[in-house]
């Protein structure tokens, strides 16, 4: 009979594990591993030897407070000849002798989390478990080395706002390896109500990215449980701070965390969408940060957007709104629930609270060519999302007689799709993942499928021999006077007399409008055949700078009125206002370990001072996970630089995001980055 091993004591090997699983930049001070991939310990023998074929040893990995064989939280497993690495199993590879070396192997679909490993009678580890898209037999596996270089182990990427004309990155700090953050990751799953209710089976749904991706959509927002984060799509702050405040994902995971899990205040889309890239890279999955511009909501699950107009352009009782841009994550998995190998790859979800799923707010995760095939029965939520890039946007005049008459207009939803590149600060456009192109049979196919009637009946309707454009100026930068255009011709063979309203407003990023910046009503435009009108609307500082929300958005809208038909046709177009750049000059040599200065500068644009100025910084494995800031003690001039110099200290090697802040009375939480490459 085989002796069993009796152990006096176990090295758990932390940084060479660590290292050889790609989990080191978490430390090296616990053990953290993914499954399918083996990872070494050694024992240390109270008495006795290993003997091959005489020895025996007893492994129970658990997870979770009802650990139970039959849902994989519990495995039992003893020694083997090798490792094999399609389950969870154990091999000596040591000769024999009083030290002994143990690779260890957790199944490729084992459920990640905490684990206590149990060796014989009585010798316990812990060890963190995690997804792996190294490990060809694990559901997240992805093949490309630069690709899991950015969507798993980057801390740090771009986020695109502003417009689609003008896509704007924005730098995020997702620090996903910083001090505590995973110990963050993990609680946020335990907190999730289905945990609460029924823990065993949670715990037992971890082995899916699936399951895990729809637990973080509705984890991060905090509308049905005790989330992380509580939206605000308001202009008044009061107990929190702006959305535009953030400039990562750790300081927002560690506040939840030392709250006592109550949710940070506030977020917007890309803040949600960011702190949930953060938890999925933690967790191991492989996670991007994805724009949609011109976003429709469809609340009714009609595929059509009605909105409605008075006889000035100014938008009235329109429920249903298209957001400037929507910003929502996606993950690399498998979808074998789907049946069909087509439908593995990226898998969009969001954890902005828009809509209820399944009686929860959250949303998906469903494949993207799901939506791009116009299937819109796959789980999860494929009808909303199809909406979001292919809804129809229809517009109706409500005129002062009460009767309502459709507006001829240009409007297409789901454009620009973005998200950052591989290996690059440019922007990558993944449009194609969503949709065919406008107008091909494909398109047309997709369409037939999600039984989107509209935009199968849709014929483009064209004013009789009238065309109208909004035309802008090439500097449109905040704390300037400037014209944009509104461009009528007449391609017809008749002399047209029109009525044209010009006008603009700020307005957020959802689409909410705010006040006038400019207004223009033209009674009788002539035009005769083959004639052109340019019409200039002056937007001046004076008049925009109290109506501007912190996204710099102003709406154009221009309204035609053809008197000999009746008929309208109107454009939109949104606009936005470039805040300063930010200046980053590095002094000393980058080494880690070595204290370094950032010299930031930015010159204000604006025609009065700036008070109250402050520069921060954060960036991953530069500012030890915290953000350092240094206020400045006087005003800032017309034309004048505000300056400042602020140390820090990288800890490790390598290309380096350093993000900085600038906020003010004036001009607030201005954004911009660095890339620092950190010797050794």
């Amino acid at each position: 009979m085989a002796q069993e091993l009796d152990i006096e004591r176990v090295c758990l090997e932390f940084e060479f594990n660590n290292v050889d699983h790609r989990t080191d930049l978490n430390g090296v001070d616990r053990l953290i591993v993914r499954r399918g991939q083996p990872f070494s310990i050694s024992l240390y023998l109270r008495s006795g030897g290993y003997q091959p074929g005489a020895s025996s040893l007893t492994c129970v990995a658990e997870t979770g407070p009802q650990p139970v064989e039959q849902y994989g939280t519990r495995a039992v497993f003893g020694l083997s000849p090798s490792v094999n690495t399609s389950r969870w199993s154990a091999a000596v590879t040591s000769p024999p002798g009083d030290m002994v070396a143990l690779s260890l192997c957790a199944a490729p679909n084992a459920p990640i989390g905490r684990y206590t490993l149990t060796l014989g009678a009585s010798t316990q580890i812990q060890f963190i478990l995690l997804f792996n898209p190294w490990c060809k037999g694990d559901a997240v596996h992805m093949e490309s080395e630069q690709d899991l270089s950015e969507y798993v182990l980057a801390q740090d990427g771009l986020i695109f706002r502003g417009s689609n004309k003008y896509p704007i990155p924005t730098p995020w700090n997702y620090g996903q390896f910083e001090s505590g953050i995973l110990d963050v990751c993990l609680r946020i799953l335990d907190m999730n109500p289905k945990c609460l209710r029924n823990p065993g089976k949670d715990h037992s749904g971890r082995r899916n990215p699936i399951y895990v991706c729809r637990v973080l959509s509705a984890m991060v927002n905090c509308n049905d449980d005790r989330g992380v984060l509580l939206g605000n799509w308001t202009d008044d702050f009061d107990g929190g701070v702006s959305p535009m405040f953030w400039r990562g994902s750790v300081e927002i995971l560690r506040n939840w965390e030392t709250q006592a899990c109550a949710p940070v205040k506030f977020g917007q889309c890309w803040v949600f969408a960011a702190v949930a890239c953060s938890v999925a890279r933690a967790l191991g999955i492989p996670c991007r940060v994805v724009t949609n511009y011109a976003s429709a909501h469809d609340s009714n699950a009609d595929l059509l957007i009605e909105r409605y107009i008075n006889e000035h352009g100014e938008p009235v009782g329109s429920k249903e709104m298209i957001w400037n841009y929507h910003c929502w994550v996606e993950s690399w998995m498998t979808r074998p629930d789907l049946k069909n190998p087509e439908f593995n790859g990226w898998q969009a979800y969001d954890p902005t609270p828009q809509e209820r799923s399944e009686k929860v707010f959250c949303c998906g995760p469903v494949p993207l060519r799901a939506i791009k095939q116009g299937e819109l029965t796959f789980r999860y939520d494929a009808p909303f999302v199809f909406a979001e890039v292919n809804a129809d946007v229809v517009t109706y005049m409500k005129k002062q007689d009460g009767s309502v008459s459709k507006v001829t207009t240009t409007t297409f939803v789901g454009q620009k799709i973005s998200t950052k590149s591989v290996g690059s600060d440019d922007r990558e456009d993944i449009t194609h993942l969503y949709k065919y192109p406008e107008g091909s049979a494909e398109e047309r196919e997709a369409f037939t499928k999600a039984d989107h009637q509209n935009k199968l009946l849709q014929q483009q309707q064209q004013g009789d021999g009238l065309h109208l454009a909004i035309k802008v100026s090439p500097d449109m930068r905040k704390g300037c006077d400037f014209d944009v255009f509104a461009l009528v011709s007449n391609t017809g063979y008749s002399e047209k007399k029109c009525r044209l309203v010009f006008g603009s407003c700020a307005v957020s990023y959802t689409g909410v409008m705010g006040g006038n910046c400019g207004f223009k009503d033209l009674l009788n435009v002539e035009l005769p055949p083959g004639g052109e009108r340019r019409v200039p609307l002056r937007l001046n500082y004076s008049k925009y700078d109290s109506e501007l929300t912190e996204d710099n958005l102003i709406r154009l809208a221009a309204l035609l009125l053809d008197y000999s038909t009746g008929e309208a046709m109107m454009t939109v177009r949104t606009i936005v206002l470039t805040n300063p750049e930010i200046k980053v000059r590095i002094l000393g040599e980058p080494k880690e370990k070595r204290r370094l200065a950032a010299e930031i500068s930015l010159k204000n644009p604006l025609p009065e001072p700036l008070n109250n100025c402050c520069f921060s910084i954060e960036g991953a494995n530069l500012t030890g996970g915290t953000v350092i800031s240094e206020s400045l003690g006087q005003s800032v001039e017309p034309g004048q630089e505000a300056k400042a110099k602020i140390y820090f200290t990288p800890t490790r090697s390598g290309l380096r995001k350093l993000v900085v802040d600038f906020d003010s009375n004036r001009l607030c939480h201005v954004k911009g980055y660095r890339n620092v490459i950190i010797g050794k």
